[in-house]
């Protein structure tokens, strides 16, 4: 298995960025040349992707989603989680649970998923339904966020810990380094923003639930001044944080 860094030079200042011209090679933008090139094509495959085939060959389409980038999503979160804990520790070894779990939060959440995504111009190698491409879902949040923890869970079962280690923090890097002070618990925070306003408290609702009863994913919507976030997890409290930062990003 090689490992390599990125052989593109940074762009804008982010060390992954993709240069402009033709369309970028995702092993170029993520910095690792796969040894099992399936589990990358299997990352960069929306949903959407997989029930069009099966549609096309006059199959049913099933709500499994078997075939996308849905389980190797589930395995980048727990992996982005584990090394953003780890580089964390290392850095400010002086902070207590409380700051570093709040740190934690912010870098793993959907906005920043999503913008490290945007950054190194991963939307551009993702596999979508024509029609979904033509609507835009390769620029939602949700997508690119889902797409960036599957892409991670993709380098992690090719090559291990180091190559996703590597790409974490390249790829978060700017992202660890502008964060001075341990930021807001994100739904704090949004009740702050509220209560400064006179507004209502934000109202949480479960949008969606998916999965084995073992292994959840909960889909949470939040709103506030007739906006709304949404955020993913596998515990309710998760995706409320998520939603959170997704409506204070919306509201900035």
């Amino acid at each position: 298995m090689a490992l390599r860094h990125p052989l593109v030079p940074p762009v804008h200042g982010h060390p992954l960025i993709a240069p402009p011209g033709d369309g970028p090679r995702a092993e170029d933008i993520l910095g690792h040349e796969f040894a099992r090139p399936e589990l990358l094509a299997e990352a960069l495959t929306h949903r959407s992707a997989v029930i069009g085939v099966r549609l096309s060959r006059g199959r049913t389409a099933r709500r499994s989603g078997a075939g996308s980038n849905e389980r190797l999503e589930f395995i980048g979160d727990r992996v982005l989680g584990l090394l953003v804990a780890e580089w964390l520790a290392e850095r400010f070894p002086d902070e207590q649970e409380g700051e570093l779990g709040r740190r934690l939060a912010h870098l793993v959440a959907q906005p920043v998923l999503a913008s490290v995504a945007e950054a190194i111009g991963l939307a551009a190698t993702l596999s979508v339904a024509p029609g979904e491409a033509r609507a835009g879902v390769k620029r939602l949040a949700t997508v690119l966020a889902d797409a960036m923890e599957a892409v991670i869970g993709a380098i992690y079962l090719d090559g291990g810990i180091a190559p996703a280690r590597n790409f974490v923090r390249l790829a978060w890097r700017t992202d660890m380094e502008t964060q001075a002070a341990p930021p807001k618990d994100a739904k704090t925070a949004l009740q702050e923003w509220a209560q400064a306003r006179g507004l209502p408290l934000p109202a949480y609702l479960v949008a969606g639930r998916e999965g084995p009863p073992h292994a959840p994913r909960f889909r949470i919507e939040v709103t506030v001044a007739g906006q709304t976030g949404i955020g993913t997890g596998t515990a309710k409290r998760v995706a409320e944080q998520e939603a959170a930062s997704d409506l204070l990003a919306k509201l900035a």
